[in-house]
């Protein structure tokens, strides 16, 4: 059987080898060879990765994983799934297949017969996909460590050979898609450069125009835009075609595809008002410059990967399994819910240390912090706790020092200053062009559980424009509703996300939120710089295992949490007690913020069902916090006057 050698540097070599034209379910063998090679954990880890290995140290047409969001989905692409080639030498034919490539690669005697009867049309989608935003450094680092250590040295991508012919496999979408056998013309797929069938090296490399991309070497230099949800992130966005489950995956979706890796220079298409068009170009001429710069920009910026294997992404830890419901996940749950109380006690150590030693204010950020959005009765999220910290005091370095620690805790997360400035330009809401035929992205547009903190006290006085208060409500849309509604020129379309969103502030914020707390530190005259001194030597020491707490977080938010008959009937009769004495102090909406706040506690203290316990104590906090906002001499600010 091939080695991991084979199958990584030269999986094409397998599915020729394992196509069969008279079977319709041979793409089925395909499938079952690589799910039974990547079964073993090790072999998956030991496919190089496009997130942190250069591209140009990657052999072509190699396997490679990609850890990614789904930005957007293009419209489906047609190619040639079964194709005939001609030998020449000995004047005879015979069939390949065209799946997982964008370049038919063939030795100086073989040619593709575009006009065969015998030729199949295939449909596959295509995913533009972007790294996910908001990562963090530590994952980042975790990453590249384990990719640098089961990786060994990458293959020279100069040793592939540079003698063979090379013929485009894409069809233009227009072309009818069918399982029967259909005559495919150069007219129909673009492709009117005829394969060259002698001559010098430079001839016989000579490439075909593709529904992807133009003419190697042809155009000028194009600025493209990778189109990042969070501006200034770097990264290597992916062209990324799916065969087999076209309709699993959706926008915002966070994946890791492996795949056959495609970057022949053929694939790109650049385009300006002057040039664009060659000889050949009667279907393309029909696509505006735009779109066609859009689709097919240069793979040395955006490579193609043609999927073989995936698996979408609960956490993007990489010290955590894949899967919690496994039997390495089930034992890491175990002894997580065992050190609960131990892990969350260091945690709240050390975000009391920033908060200048509120411990309160730290139980609810934590709280905060494991929050997540776990079903949804009609327009409600239920689970979310979006948070206001009121109260923040006007050294600019508290909030630097909080976020970089809340940097080091999550594995996604992104700081906004809510200035004037970025709420009146910046884009937050994904918007549909349609002149290039894609959705630009907006920096709302983030995967599950990525945590936004909005520093609202950088907003300065002076007029939000209509763009600005758009930004206002769609912020709001996401706190309260926790969905975006993406721009599509003619309507909105509702897309529903699960944000965590903090919000810092001076007196209370301009944007609803589920819950607000009014710092009161315990501390005069700080220096910030100290502080984080302090807790950077308590991470560095070893007093706070900073590992155990990043699994905390990232592990509890996806336990499954019950509430036991007997205290349900417990919590439902203090409710009408409560109601009795004094209906205004527990409202139904009261009633159900306190449900979550118990269900995070419990949670947080290792608990996964609910005691009258942890329900009281949580009672506790709720009535400290709302004595706190009594109490609070800081006037709050006017919504009005805020936007104004």
């Amino acid at each position: 059987m091939p080695g991991i050698d084979d199958w990584v540097n030269s999986p094409l070599d397998i599915v020729q080898s394992l196509f069969d034209a008279e079977n319709k379910e041979w793409s089925n063998n395909v499938d079952g060879y690589f799910k039974n090679r990547l079964s073993d954990f090790t072999a998956w880890q030991r496919i190089p990765s496009l997130n942190h290995t250069p591209l140009h140290t990657l052999k072509p047409n190699s396997l490679v994983r990609y850890r990614c969001m789904v930005q957007d989905m293009f419209d489906p692409e047609y190619y040639l799934g079964v194709y005939e080639v001609q030998d020449k030498a000995s004047n005879t034919t015979f069939l390949r297949t065209g799946k997982y490539q964008d370049i038919a690669e063939n030795s100086r005697d073989l040619e593709v017969n575009l006009e065969s009867r015998r030729n199949v049309t295939c449909d596959r989608q295509t995913l533009y996909c972007v790294p996910v935003p908001g990562e963090n450094n530590w994952i980042k680092q975790g990453y590249e460590e384990t990719s640098q250590k089961m990786t060994g040295p990458q293959l020279d991508p100069s040793s592939s050979s540079t003698s063979r012919v090379k013929r485009a496999l894409d069809i233009d979408e227009t072309t009818p898609s069918t399982s029967q056998d259909s005559s495919v013309t150069p007219q129909q797929n673009g492709d009117a450069v005829a394969m060259e069938n002698g001559g010098d090296e430079g001839d016989a490399e000579k490439r075909s125009r593709t529904s992807d991309g133009g003419a190697a070497g042809a155009g000028t230099n194009t600025t493209v835009n990778l189109n990042f949800p969070i501006p200034g992130e770097t990264g290597t966005a992916c062209l990324v075609k799916v065969y087999d489950q076209m309709d699993v995956f959706k926008v915002t979706d966070m994946v890791e595809f492996v795949g056959v890796l495609s970057v022949d220079p053929s694939l790109a298409h650049f385009a300006d008002s002057e040039e664009g068009q060659s000889l050949g170009d009667a279907v393309e001429s029909m696509e505006c410059i735009e779109e066609q710069n859009a689709h097919s920009p240069p793979p040395s910026l955006v490579p193609r990967l043609h999927v073989i294997a995936s698996r979408k992404l609960s956490h993007i830890n990489p010290h955590l399994p894949h899967d919690i419901n496994s039997i390495m996940g089930k034992s890491l749950v175990e002894n997580v819910l065992k050190e609960a109380g131990v892990i969350r006690d260091q945690l709240r150590w050390l975000l009391s240390q920033v908060l200048l030693c509120d411990a309160l204010t730290a139980d609810y950020l934590i709280l905060h912090l494991l929050s997540s959005v776990y079903a949804r009765r009609e327009v409600c999220a239920i689970g979310k706790l979006s948070l206001n910290l009121s109260g923040i005091p006007q050294d600019p370095e508290f909030v630097t020092t909080l976020y970089s620690l809340i940097e080091q805790l999550v594995s996604k997360s992104h700081l906004m200053p809510l200035t004037l400035a970025n709420m009146n330009k910046m884009k937050l809401i994904p918007k549909k062009d349609y002149t290039a035929n894609r959705l630009t992205s907006g920096l709302l547009q983030l995967t599950e559980r990525t945590h936004l903190v909005l520093d609202e006290t950088a907003m300065q006085p002076g007029k939000l424009d209509s763009h600005g208060l758009m930004n206002l409500a769609a912020l709001g849309n996401v706190i309260s509703w926790q969905k975006v509604d993406y721009d599509f020129h003619y309507q909105k379309t509702e897309f529903p996300t699960n944000i965590g969103v903090l919000v810092l502030s001076d007196g209370k914020s301009i944007l609803p939120t589920d819950c607000r707390v009014h710092l009161q530190p315990k501390r005069d005259e700080v220096n910030m710089a100290d502080v984080q001194a302090s807790v950077q030597q308590a991470l560095r020491s070893g007093t706070i295992d900073l590992d155990k707490i990043r699994t905390f977080l990232e592990v509890l938010p996806l336990l499954e949490y019950t509430m036991s008959e007997d205290v349900q009937k417990f919590v439902e009769q203090d409710f009408v007690e409560a109601r009795k004495s004094d209906p205004n102090k527990m409202t139904p909406e009261d009633f159900q913020h306190l449900l979550v706040i118990t269900r995070l506690l419990s949670l947080s203290l290792g608990q996964p069902s609910l005691t009258m316990q942890i329900w009281e104590r949580a009672k506790r906090m709720e009535a400290e916090r709302k004595n706190r906002l009594q109490n609070a001499t800081r006037p709050a600010a006017s919504p009005a006057n805020a936007a104004q």
